[in-house]
């Protein structure tokens, strides 16, 4: 439980929940738009509900009164309080004013359709913005939108008011002040007379944030009224639901929409997307977690509840389960305008539902963030049986039947999603009501998809100890080619550690023998290891003989695990990367049982990068640089925590690298901690190359649109006084944001077909950003589905490069990641602070030991 839950559990509490819905709940919106939900979390379902057959009502209290569920005190709330809206479209500029151009030459021309369409620039799509002062001053929002609606003759059918700001296609025709005001009079209905008086402030062309957001919200009522459904944040057709009975999931396609500017106009972004929604309810799996843990029922349902994502079917409304209220149920009751009314009662008022099990305990959902800054510091409280579980939980995904049978209907193939966004499209300009809705906003879209050139960058050798080859271009994998290369530099294993359990000894002394065999090609030496044969599985049993058998000259320990159980991962990797730092390599034994000459040579690849050798490189024109990758992750034992990776190269290869961890509070900023990364990277290259690097190129992952500006006023300027610690050193320096979660796709046109566009695809016009100096490039190749394009923005540059060094540079990075034979998404460095961080966050907790910060000891 988290130390938030164990307050609450101990009667910390101001103000007294609300369900979804009821009367204090409330969201600002502007007048004619749909309301816009609060955005899902990243919580995690976990738990795969057990196939039992479903008892009665009756029998399902009797198990939950069974498990002895225990008391605690309720929480309370206080009722919203009104908050100006910042718009969300202002959009940070970083473009480097020495960049003219952006665009690179260099690779092969290839055409390309983005599933981007032209928002048309009419003459006369211009909003007009007013604000609305009301005297005496009226509080309630509700109250003076009816006020103002009382004057349409004025002000036309067609607005969007907030509150305060007033939106309207065309201007106000009635002669205005010379201050341009206009002033109108109201009556509430005990005769006291309102004097409104509406301000025009700006006129806005579609490319003004004010606008963007206007015409968003805009798009989301055309999503309503051409029958989609939203759910979360996004809108989904209910009626093509595919239901997948034997995994109790159902499969609701949607799409994801955003409306802003790009480099040569505003354009719609649509990309496909599906909500996987489970057939069992909150309460059939607290049913089965009774069933199966009659102990410790409390600490099972909490661990597999919390931090899920669930939806209300009566509204269609997402929720992230923050924590269960066991001492409430649906017969308590909440405060209304209108008095006391219990859950029961207000659902079956509300939304027709009744409530069967009365004695089942409520969710807890805290407000987000932009609920609380519209006042909501109250928790919302759920009904279990009235909510659906949402997502794929670890377990399903672990399952192959039931990740084959979702892909069938989540994958969609390159050659379908220009016809079903073009479908989508169709159907609003066929839809009457839709079509008006634009139509009033002088607002119309383009027939078709954008399509732009790009280029294809040359493939790269790839280079080993006595050969070099390259690769087929579709497919971007070189694993057949290593097959008895010799390595570039092999580390001889001479003093290594092999855990086993006893019932796992003849898998393990095979995979000793061929883990020898091929090393051999490989050029690494294998000594006979130090066998530790344990009496049984157990975590303790583990951890006391690595602490008792690893000495100063241990290289490496190899556990071969019986089940891949978490518990005992996280522990083995917490003695090994923090009390006895050495490096450590987890077996599952049944991975041993099938292919074991291609397991046993991965892992010797893995363990020859975990020492510190090198396995292939490819060649990088430019010396004495130094690249940087920057990941951050949430720490998954303490609420609030984030762990920053930072790993730095120190080789001219690009091969051998730096790493060290930190860890930040929310609301902590990151500068001291990356002075202390930074300089500590610095002093090590310089030990190893005789001298600093003179060029340093960051590529800073996990970073969303909404914080490029602060990275660039806070992260960089901290990173730009590092170098002042040097006496006059001041290296060539270039900071590239990295994002892979964008909703942009790509398809390449190809004798008439669509297909994806092969590894080394770069797209740096179009559908790029005005503000920016950034480019798309697809590095990685995918055999089913669309493959998505990674999203690059250099926001600080004085490493004079040109476009097309940052484009090559940055594709060649995306070959030498040692746990993978072929091309990855990202750049090297960002995929390995990816994996440090994640495994700090995830299993160790703590800072690792420096002991161990030349080697990629977290592959």
């Amino acid at each position: 439980m988290t130390g938030r839950a164990r307050g609450r559990s101990r009667g910390r509490g101001r103000t007294q929940p609300l369900p979804p819905g009821a009367p204090g709940e409330g969201m600002d919106v502007p007048e004619q738009a749909a309301a816009q939900q609060p955005g899902v979390g990243r919580g995690r379902s976990r738990g795969k509900p057990t196939a039992t057959q479903e008892p009665t009502p009756q029998t399902k209290t009797h198990q939950l009164e069974a498990a002895k569920v225990k008391q605690v005190a309720p929480q309370q709330s206080v009722p919203s309080k009104e908050q100006p809206v910042v718009s969300r479209f202002v959009e940070a500029v970083t473009r480097p004013e020495h960049v003219v151009d952006k665009q690179g030459t260099t690779g092969q021309p290839i055409k390309v359709i983005g599933n981007y369409v032209v928002l048309k620039k009419l003459p006369d799509a211009v909003i007009f913005q007013y604000h609305v002062d009301f005297n005496p001053p009226i509080d309630s929002k509700g109250l003076r939108k009816a006020l103002l609606r009382e004057h349409k003759e004025l002000l036309g059918e067609v607005r969007a008011f907030d509150g305060m700001v007033l939106f309207l296609p065309k201007k106000i025709k009635v002669a205005m002040q010379k201050d341009d005001k206009e002033e109108v009079v109201s009556k509430l209905k005990d005769g006291t007379e309102v004097k409104i008086t509406i301000r025009l402030t700006r006129e806005l062309n579609i490319e003004d944030p004010s606008a963007l957001q206007l015409i968003n919200i805009l798009f989301r009522r055309v999503q309503e009224k051409i029958g989609l459904k939203e759910v979360g944040r996004h809108f989904y057709n209910e009626g093509q639901k595919a239901t997948i009975p034997v995994h109790k999931v159902e499969i609701w396609p949607g799409f994801t929409t955003s409306i802003l500017e790009y480099e040569d106009n505003v354009m719609l972004n649509v990309d496909i997307s599906h909500k996987v929604l489970r057939l069992n309810s909150v309460l059939d799996v607290l049913y089965d977690l009774a069933q199966g843990h009659p102990k410790d029922f409390h600490t099972a349902a909490t661990r597999n509840l919390v931090g899920s994502i669930v939806m209300t079917r009566y509204n269609n409304k997402t929720y992230r389960i923050d924590d269960i209220t066991w001492d409430k149920n649906p017969s308590n009751t909440f405060s209304t305008r209108d008095g006391e009314i219990s859950f029961m009662a207000y659902y079956e008022k509300a939304y027709g539902k009744k409530i069967a099990d009365k004695s089942q305990p409520l969710l807890v959902s805290n407000p987000k963030k932009r609920d609380v800054r519209r006042g909501m510091d109250g928790p919302i409280l759920l009904i279990p049986e009235l909510c659906t579980m949402t997502g794929i939980t670890d377990n399903m995904r672990a399952d192959f039947r039931i990740m084959k049978d979702v892909t069938l209907h989540t994958q969609v193939p390159p050659e379908k999603r220009e016809d079903i966004i073009l479908g989508l499209m169709n159907q609003i300009k066929k839809t009457k009501e839709a079509n008006e809705i634009l139509s009033n906003w002088n607002l119309e879209f383009e027939k078709g998809l954008l399509h732009v050139e790009g280029r294809i960058l040359p493939t790269e050798k790839i280079h080993t100890k006595d050969k070099q080859f390259t690769y087929k271009l579709t497919e971007a994998d070189w694993t057949r080619d290593l097959r008895g290369v010799r390595l570039i530099q092999p580390v001889d294993l001479n003093d290594f550690l092999v855990v086993f359990a006893d019932r796992d000894k003849d898998k393990t002394m095979e995979f000793i023998r061929t883990l020898t065999k091929v090393c051999d090609p490989m050029g690494i030496r294998v000594a006979q290891p130090r066998l530790c044969n344990l009496p049984n599985d157990r975590t303790d049993t583990f951890i006391q003989n690595i602490k008792g058998n690893v000495t100063d000259r241990t290289q490496l320990v190899i556990c071969v695990l019986p089940r891949n159980t978490k518990d005992r991962y996280d522990a083995i990797k917490k003695l090994c990367c923090v009390d006895k730092p050495v490096p450590s390599q987890c077996v599952v034994s049944r991975t041993l049982q099938k292919n074991i000459m291609s397991v046993s040579t991965k892992i010797a690849m893995q363990l020859n990068a975990k020492l510190g050798g090198e396995l292939w490189a490819v060649e990088i024109p430019l010396k004495n640089i130094m690249v940087i990758g920057i990941d951050s992750y949430h720490d998954s034992a303490q609420k609030g925590r984030s762990v920053f990776a930072f790993v730095a190269s120190l080789n001219s290869a690009l091969t051998n690298y730096y790493s060290q961890c930190v860890f930040q509070s929310s609301g902590q900023e990151l500068g001291v901690s990356l002075r202390v990364c930074f300089t500590g990277a610095l002093k090590v290259y310089q030990n190893k190359n005789g001298s600093l690097p003179d060029r340093i190129v960051v590529y800073r992952d996990g970073v969303s649109e909404g914080q490029i500006q602060h990275v660039y006023d806070v992260e960089v300027p901290q990173i730009l006084e590092t170098f002042k610690v040097q006496p006059n050193y001041n290296p060539k320096f270039a900071f590239i944001v990295v994002t892979k979660r964008i909703s942009t796709r790509f398809v390449a046109e190809r004798g008439g077909n669509h297909v994806n566009p092969p590894p080394g695809s770069v797209v740096d016009k179009g559908f790029t950003k005005k503000r920016w100096y950034d480019f798309y490039l697809v590095s990685q190749s995918v055999r089913q589905g669309t493959v998505a394009p990674t999203h690059y923005n250099v926001i600080l540059d004085t490493a004079s490069l040109k476009p097309d060094h940052f484009q090559r540079l940055t594709y060649k990075l995306c070959h030498l990641y040692y746990n993978w034979s072929g091309t990855i998404r990202v750049p090297t460095p960002c995929q390995y602070a990816h994996k440090l961080a994640f495994l700090v966050g995830q299993s160790i907790h703590k800072e690792p030991d420096l002991k161990l910060a030349d080697r990629l000891y977290f592959l």
